[in-house]
């Protein structure tokens, strides 16, 4: 069952991700039939729909290897076997199998097993969660590439939320302008309208913090605000164009805002 965490919401637990990487991985495969993978994806540039499959199956696959050697310190190689297709025909059961080997890797591992990860949580789990977003935001430029209509579940999308915040302040080595993310005291409240999920970036000289909100906390005063459905704010965190533009509201400083988002990129 899950169990609430400090933001109020229900914590979506490691058996969650692995369970969702699965999911996902297959509505991904299901936006690929019949289509052309020379089809550009909106939320990459410069990206093909063959470019996005390769990127999404090689991170499984890297993520997976990962997990069976319980890395202890950061990986000096990511060289993994691919095993790719032969031929275009077979990149939907590629992108398969790369989930079916995240399946056997999770089976395999404590998700409380402690191990080297470039964000906040040092254990397995970090590594399953990442893979579930990583999956699940090349599952949405997928099906926006091919014209189809994207959902996400908001209590997903709230947890994908949370995922990028509190690792972002850990991105600096392949993020370089979450370095610039610093400052005095300035706050940014980021809120889901639709389910549980709220939090409290406050800029520092020597960086940034982000704190879970709940109760009494979550109707604090903050400098600029970002609220909409978990779904949009989720999309908006990766860089992704929401579906409605007028889905997501902003207060506040506006300059705080647009560098804010000027240097999360992730």
């Amino acid at each position: 069952m899950n169990t609430p965490d400090t933001s109020g919401r229900a914590a979506v637990t490691p058996a969650v991700h692995r369970a969702a990487v699965a999911a996902e991985t297959a509505r991904f495969v299901v936006a690929l039939d019949g289509a052309h993978l020379s089809l550009p994806v909106p939320g990459c540039p410069d990206w093909t729909l063959l470019d996005l499959v390769r990127h999404t199956g090689s991170v499984q696959r890297w993520f997976s290897l990962l997990l069976r050697q319980r890395i202890q310190e950061p990986p000096r190689s990511r060289d993994v076997e691919l095993a790719l297709p032969a031929d275009d025909t077979g990149w939907a059961d590629w992108l398969t199998a790369g989930a079916a080997r995240a399946a056997d890797a999770f089976a395999e591992t404590d998700p409380d097993a402690p191990m080297w990860a470039w964000g906040a949580d040092q254990h397995a789990r970090f590594w399953m969660r990442r893979m579930l977003f990583e999956t699940l935001v090349h599952r949405t430029d997928a099906e926006r590439a091919v014209g189809a209509r994207t959902v996400i579940d908001p209590d997903l999308a709230a947890d994908g939320v949370d995922e990028f915040l509190v690792n972002l302040p850990f991105a600096t080595s392949f993020a370089p302008g979450v370095a610039h993310l610093r400052g005095n005291g300035e706050t940014l409240r980021f809120r889901c309208t639709d389910t549980a999920g709220e939090w409290l970036v406050r800029l520092r000289p020597d960086g940034f913090e982000v704190e879970p909100q709940s109760g009494d906390a979550a109707a604090g005063p903050a400098d600029a605000v970002v609220q909409g459905a978990a779904a949009d704010l989720l999309l908006l965190a990766y860089g992704r164009p929401v579906q409605d533009a007028d889905a997501i509201e902003t207060a506040g400083d506006g300059e705080l805002l647009a560098r804010w988002f000027t240097h999360s990129a992730f």
